[in-house]
This record gives structure tokens, C-alpha cells and sequence, in this order.
């Protein structure tokens, strides 16, 4: 009783036309019973393991698209029969081969993704195929009515033997038809069956003239079917070897039954197992269609659905919506004009939690939220007409009686039209009353109503939030748009005015309308107005952060410029240390050589020419080794005032640099650009320096660099699990990697999950020097779970 209830409550929301959609994938009858029968879990655990199969197959069939599971067919009873030693004919033999097949093929295809781990794969190794047994049914069995000669050599000589016997006996039937001597006997020239031998067919008149059997009459009673006395023996022999290849086929049977029979419990798990994976495989597709995607799942009541849309409107319908419940208040009340879809946001709230729980993806963003309920009672009903308004309100009250009695903190409670059908206040009042009830019992209610008091009652109760579906007035048309926080307006008056009512009575209505209400309305209406301009105001402060954004990752990379620049300089220095080092010491060994030849000369005084050079070796080598220089003693002048564009020697450090600015009259000071760094130097410590310089010797330098034919070609990489930073120097290699080789498209495989890995990447690429374009894949290539790179 308690689970027809309950069913009762799922088709309020329509769960069984979602069901049925997903038996509809289904490729066999077994999974569409399962699919049909499925039944929303309320344990959490149970739920995000079948919403994380769902998202594993969803996964797989995006990269490597859906395996085949059209030869499923229910075997059980006849391996079971087999098993226990019956004999199965050959239809039954074929159809087991069928699902063996079937396993095979499925398996083959998850082998192709052998290097994908799959939280399935347990699911995958208990389908256990069988190419023996497969192969030794087909080998044997043509058709469902044909056993092949090859099933065993017996059959096959059996066979020829009858392919002998009846071919004598056609033989000397054919002598006779074609005898002058017979031909006039004969009704037809022509050698026929009876019973299974052949006879020749003779008229009734000339009966005597050919000797044998009698086997058959036409109906009108002029021709005899007779059976020549010279091929009876023939025939005989051809009668005894059909009985003969009946029973060697038979045998086969047996043969083939009991080896099916072996194998029965293995093939019995791989179909279950089959099954069950095409029952995985069918909600990942409906998943696709819906354009749907795995949700945050929570035992805690909380609900937030972003772009949420019911699955069973048309896509070019359907207004995505966010609608949030179980957050900061635990109660909705939803208002405004009929054909708004408050049912439809009802019904989305209340079908969506069900299709989680049965494990369906739901056609949601990505990053929602939707809670674990044990229980989802809904009271939706169309309205009825005037006449029926009476049965209308007591069948509600009795369906919102049981609710109550049910309900409890685990419960997630849907009631649309609150209070209708009976007088508005006694109503009203009555709406207020049953929310207090289940508020006080825990639950989480979402409820649409017209009643302007309900609006009041939620903007004056903490924890209860009211909400409004969009209406646009100037069109007549809703939205369907959910907004959250704001009551909903008749706009009656709005509308009628329109649609061409008379101002006058329009404006008569307004002054029957009590003030209170016409307040309240007012009030609507700022708010309306209030929210308009906020989320106009929200908008461009979003673009404003999105250019924020831009700007500093624009800084970031010239920033980023900048220190690859300044080490790219430190290293030069270090170099050219390294370089004045090496050549001091060249000049050091040089001197000491010679001082050591003067030595071993005979005269060992030097002369007053050999001291002089042997000082002005030393003054060389003290200002090789020292490129700062003191100033001098004497002022520098410039041979011509300064231009912008010259090279200049700042001299204390012995470094050029590039006159940007003239001198300031004020300091004298002259802005220079030395590599990356700009600074302002006295014009003292300035020399201007010759143009004509000798062309530096070009230095080889000799690597060893992979050629593209020695390069390792790969195309995908793969980031999951991996943090931002290692992910990043991760891409580099990789393109750098793709440039060595020559390879123009990538793909990088980084997962949904929150999406950070994603957007990291992404952002990276942007600025990449060798990535002309990226985008994300579609299906067939991992859809949002990777990103496909194009190369310069």
C-alpha cells in the first residue's frame, strides 16, 4: 500500500514518462522491465554510486561512443534447461550464440579503452564471453531449420549418400519421362514428391500401362502420382538415410546442448551483467539528449539547480531557470498568473530530485545541488471547471491530509494550488495553517498559490521565501523565468488594458480594490522595479570583473615578460664574467711567460724599454679585469649635444645604452634604456659612443636537437589529478613537444570535476606564443572533459 502511495506521488511529477524515454534506449526487453521499474534510492551512498556509473559511462561514450547490445536476448530458460540435461533445437542454440556474441563484442569494446581506468570495469570483467562455444554453434547451425554439413562428419557422408541414392533414382524417372514410349502416359513430363519419394505423374486412364506404386490423386481425379517399380529400391534407400541424417542431427543437438549446459551459469551472469550495462549506458544517453549533467548530491535538504529545464518540454522550448530551496529558507511559495509555469517549476523541483535518485543525470548546469529526500509527496492537479470545483477541493484536501500524516524532516513536499477551490479567505487562511503544520514537522515546501495573503505570510515568516514567475505585460506573454525573493502580481488589470478594455472600467476595478492591497501591489511593483535595475547594475558589474580579469592577466604576462627579459640579461652577465675571467687569465699566463723568458736571458737587468712594456701589460690587464672606471681626473665634453636615439657609455659601470630623453635643464639628468631597465644618469657620467663598430666574430654552437623523424608523435595528454601549476608546465612540454613534431591539432584531457583545471588550461593557452586556437570537444571527443588545441 505504502509503495502504491508512493507511485501515486512519482506519476504527480511524471517520473513514468522519464521512465519510459529510458526504456526506450534500451536494446533488449530485460533492461526496459529494469528501466520501467526503477524506483528513486534514498540512501545516499547508493544514489552517488549510480550517479557516478551514469557519469562513467556518460564519459566513455563521449570518447569512444556506445558499445552495441542489440543481440541481448533472454536465454535463461533454455541454458537452465540445458543445464540440466535437455535438449535445445535450433533456434534456442542460435540465440545463445547471439548473446555470446553479443558479450564478445562488448568486451572488445572496452578493450579498445583499456587505457581509460572506468569505475565499470567490475561490471565489464563478469561479462565472460565464450569464442568457443559461439563459434561451435555457428560452425554447426546455418538457420534456425538448416544444420550444416560440417557439424560432423558423420552428417556430411550421410548427406552425400542421400545426394547419391537420389540422384540414380532421378535418373531413371527422367529416362522415362523423356521415352516416346512412356510420354503418352504421362499428364506432365515432369518428376515430382509424394510422401517423400519420387513418383512421375501419370493419367488416370492409362493407369495399368505404367508399372508401380500408387502414392497420391489430384483432386479432380484425372492424374495418379506413381512410383516406377525400377526406382522403389532407390527410394527406399533414400527414405532410410533421411531417418538416419533426422537422427545424427539429433545427436549434434545433444551434443551442442550439453557443452551449452556446461558454460550455462557463466553465460547466465555475463547477460545479467550485460543488462545491467545497457540499463547504465541507456540513462548515459538520455543524459546526452537532455544535455544533462552529474549533480552535488546531499542527504541535508539543500537544493540549488542552476539553468535547471524539465526534461519532458521540448529544448526549443524550455526556459533554463534557477531555482534554489533548503538553503537559507526552507519554505517557497510561489505566485503570480496562471500559465506562468509555476506548475512546470514545481514539477521541475519535485522530477529532478526523482531522477537523481533513480541515478539519471539531470538537465542541469554543472556545480548544482539537489538533496536526497526518503520521501517526495506531491498534491498536483490540473483545475477543474466550475461544476467540479466541490470534488476539486475535497479530492486536494484528502490527498494533503495524507501528506500531512506522512510527512516528517526527510520529506520534500510539492503542493500546487494552495487552498483552491473553495472561498478565497476561508482559503488563504487555511494555505497559512497547512505550511505551519509541515514547517513544524521539518519538511522542505515548495507551493504555487494566487492568494495575495500567502504572499504576506511569506514576507513576514523567516524561512519562507517567496517567488514569482516572470510575466512580460507588454507581450502577454510569461517568461517562465523563476525569480526568487519576489511575490508574484495578478497584472489582471495590466493585461485587460491590453487586450482592449475600457480605461473607465479599469480604473472603476482599481478603486473596488481595498488600499491594503493596492499597497501591497505598489510595493510589488518597487520591488519588481528594485530587482530590474539590480540585476541590470549586477550584469555590468560582471563585464566590469571579466575585464579586471583581462587586464591583469594582461599585466601578469607582461609582467611575466618582464622577468624572463631581466633573467635573460643576468645571464648574459654571468657569461660575459665568465668570458673576462677566462681572458684576464689568458693575458695573466701571457706576462708570466714572458717575465720568465727575460729571466733566463743573460743580462738580468731589464731595460728601461722592456720595464715599459712590462707596465703597460699590467695597466691592460687591471683595466680588463676592472669594467667599473673611476671618474677623470679631467671633464669629459660631450664632441655634440645629446640626441634621442643615440648610444651612450655609462661610464662608471662600462655599460651602452640609449639616450630615450634629452638632458633636463633643471638636474642635468638624461633618461637611457640599458636592455630592459630605464633609469635617469647625470649627464657627466654619459660618453657618447662611435657608431662604427667591428662586427663581432659569429660564434657556432653545436646541439643535439631531435629531428621531427626521431621525435615521439603524440597527440593527447592527459592532466587529471594534477595540480594547476604542474598542469601547466605539463601543456608547455606537450606543445612544445607538438611543435618539435610537426602535429597541428592536440587534445588536452582535463575533466569536468569543478572546472578549475579547465579554466587554468584554458586561460594559459590564451596567451600562448604557439596556440592559434582552442575550443572544447564535442561529442565523440570528451565534450567539456577536454579541450582540443590548434597549433600556429
Amino acid at each position: 500500500m505504502f509503495m502504491e502511495e508512493n507511485q501515486r506521488h512519482y506519476r504527480a511529477l511524471e517520473l513514468d514518462k522519464i521512465l519510459k524515454l529510458l526504456a526506450e534506449e534500451t536494446a533488449c526487453d530485460d533492461a526496459a522491465e529494469l528501466a520501467l521499474q526503477l524506483v528513486p534510492s534514498v540512501s545516499l551512498s547508493e544514489v552517488q554510486r549510480l550517479l557516478n556509473e551514469t557519469d562513467e559511462a556518460h564519459t566513455l561514450m563521449a570518447r569512444f561512443g556506445a558499445p552495441s547490445f542489440s543481440g541481448l536476448k533472454n536465454v535463461t530458460n533454455s541454458l537452465s534447461r540445458a543445464e540440466a540435461g535437455g535438449t535445445l533445437n535450433m533456434p534456442e542454440l542460435l540465440r545463445i550464440a547471439g548473446v555470446l556474441r553479443t558479450l564478445r563484442g562488448i568486451v572488445e569494446w572496452r578493450s579498445k579503452s583499456a587505457g581509460v581506468k572506468s569505475g565499470l570495469d567490475w561490471r565489464f570483467d563478469s561479462l565472460m564471453p565464450n569464442k568457443y562455444l559461439e563459434d561451435r554453434i555457428y560452425n554447426a547451425i546455418l538457420s534456425e531449420e538448416e544444420m550444416a554439413d560440417s557439424a560432423s562428419p558423420q552428417l556430411a557422408s550421410i548427406r552425400r549418400k542421400i545426394r547419391s541414392a537420389s540422384s540414380r533414382a532421378r535418373e531413371q524417372l527422367d529416362k522415362m519421362i523423356r521415352s516416346p514410349v512412356y510420354q503418352k502416359y504421362l499428364q506432365d513430363p515432369i518428376v515430382t514428391m509424394r510422401g517423400g519419394r519420387f513418383v512421375v505423374p501419370v493419367k488416370a486412364e492409362c493407369r495399368g500401362e505404367v508399372p508401380g506404386l500408387v502414392h497420391d490423386t489430384s483432386s479432380s481425379g484425372a492424374t495418379v502420382f506413381v512410383e516406377p517399380m525400377g526406382v522403389v529400391e532407390a527410394n527406399n534407400q533414400v527414405k532410410v538415410l533421411l531417418s538416419e541424417e533426422q537422427a545424427e542431427i539429433e545427436r549434434i543437438l545433444a551434443e551442442l546442448s550439453a557443452e551449452t549446459g556446461n558454460f550455462a551459469r557463466g553465460t547466465i551472469s555475463g547477460y545479467q551483467a550485460a543488462v545491467e550495462l545497457n540499463l547504465i549506458f541507456a540513462k548515459a544517453n538520455l543524459g546526452y539528449k537532455m544535455k544533462a549533467s552529474m549533480p552535488i548530491v546531499n542527504e541535508k535538504g539543500k537544493i540549488f539547480l542552476k539553468k535547471a529545464r524539465h526534461p519532458l518540454i521540448p529544448a526549443d522550448k524550455v526556459v533554463p531557470t534557477d531555482i534554489e530551496l533548503g538553503m537559507g529558507f526552507d519554505t517557497l511559495v510561489i505566485t503570480g498568473p496562471n500559465t506562468g509555469g509555476k506548475t512546470v517549476s514545481l514539477k521541475t523541483i519535485g522530477l529532478l530530485t526523482l531522477m537523481a535518485m533513480c541515478g539519471f543525470l539531470i538537465p542541469v548546469a554543472d556545480n548544482s545541488q539537489i538533496s536526497i529526500f526518503r520521501q517526495v509527496l506531491a498534491d498536483i492537479g490540473d483545475e477543474q471547471s466550475i461544476e467540479q470545483s466541490l470534488s476539486t477541493f475535497s479530492a486536494h484536501m484528502t490527498n494533503i491530509i495524507k501528506i500531512i500524516e506522512q510527512a516528517n524532516e526527510t520529506s520534500l513536499i510539492l503542493l500546487d494550488e494552495l487552498g483552491a477551490g473553495t472561498d478565497p479567505i476561508e482559503g488563504a487562511a487555511l494555505a497559512m495553517s497547512i505550511l505551519e503544520a509541515l514547517r513544524q514537522k521539518g519538511a522542505k515546501i515548495a507551493a504555487t498559490t494566487h492568494y495575495a495573503e500567502l504572499k504576506v505570510y511569506a514576507l513576514q515568516t523567516s524561512g519562507v521565501e517567496n517567488a514569482c514567475c516572470e510575466f512580460d505585460v507588454t507581450t502577454l506573454r510569461p517568461t517562465y523565468r523563476l525569480l526568487i525573493g519576489v511575490p508574484g502580481r495578478s497584472n489582471a488589470f495590466a493585461i485587460s488594458l491590453r487586450l482592449g478594455m475600457p480605461e473607465d472600467i479599469v480604473d472603476r476595478s482599481k478603486e473596488l480594490v481595498s488600499s491594503e492591497n493596492t499597497r501591497f501591489e505598489d510595493v510589488v511593483q518597487s520591488l519588481e522595479t528594485s530587482r530590474q535595475s539590480l540585476e541590470a547594475e549586477r550584469s555590468g558589474a560582471e563585464q566590469a570583473r571579466l575585464e579586471a580579469a583581462r587586464a591583469q592577466a594582461s599585466a601578469q604576462a607582461v609582467l611575466d615578460s618582464v622577468q624572463a627579459q631581466a633573467d635573460k640579461e643576468m645571464e648574459k652577465a654571468r657569461r660575459q664574467a665568465a668570458e673576462l675571467v677566462a681572458r684576464t687569465r689568458g693575458q695573466i699566463d701571457a706576462l708570466l711567460n714572458e717575465m720568465e723568458e727575460l729571466k733566463k736571458q743573460h743580462n738580468k737587468t731589464l731595460s728601461a724599454e722592456q720595464k715599459a712594456k712590462l707596465k703597460a701589460g699590467m695597466r691592460t690587464l687591471e683595466e680588463t679585469a676592472d669594467p667599473i672606471h673611476e671618474k677623470e681626473d679631467g671633464e669629459y665634453v660631450l664632441p655634440r649635444p645629446l640626441k634621442i636615439g643615440d648610444t651612450v657609455l655609462i661610464y662608471d659601470i662600462d655599460k651602452q645604452a640609449t639616450v630615450l630623453q634629452i638632458p633636463d635643464s633643471d638636474s642635468g639628468n638624461v633618461l637611457v634604456q640599458a636592455g630592459i631597465i630605464q633609469s635617469r644618469i647625470p649627464l657627466s657620467n654619459l660618453r657618447l659612443v662611435n657608431e662604427k663598430k667591428e662586427k663581432a666574430p659569429r660564434r657556432t654552437v653545436t646541439r643535439n636537437v631531435t629531428g621531427r623523424a626521431q621525435a615521439k608523435v603524440t597527440t593527447e595528454v592527459d592532466l587529471r589529478g594534477q595540480m594547476t601549476e604542474e598542469a601547466i608546465l605539463n601543456v608547455d612540454r606537450f606543445i612544445d613537444s607538438a611543435m618539435l613534431t610537426g602535429v597541428e591539432q592536440l587534445t588536452i584531457i582535463h575533466g569536468k570535476g569543478t572546472g578549475a583545471l579547465r579554466a587554468a588550461v584554458q586561460q594559459h593557452l590564451k596567451h600562448h606564443p604557439n596556440v592559434k586556437s582552442f575550443r572544447l570537444g564535442v561529442y565523440g571527443e570528451g565534450e567539456a572533459g577536454v579541450t582540443i588545441v590548434e597549433l600556429k
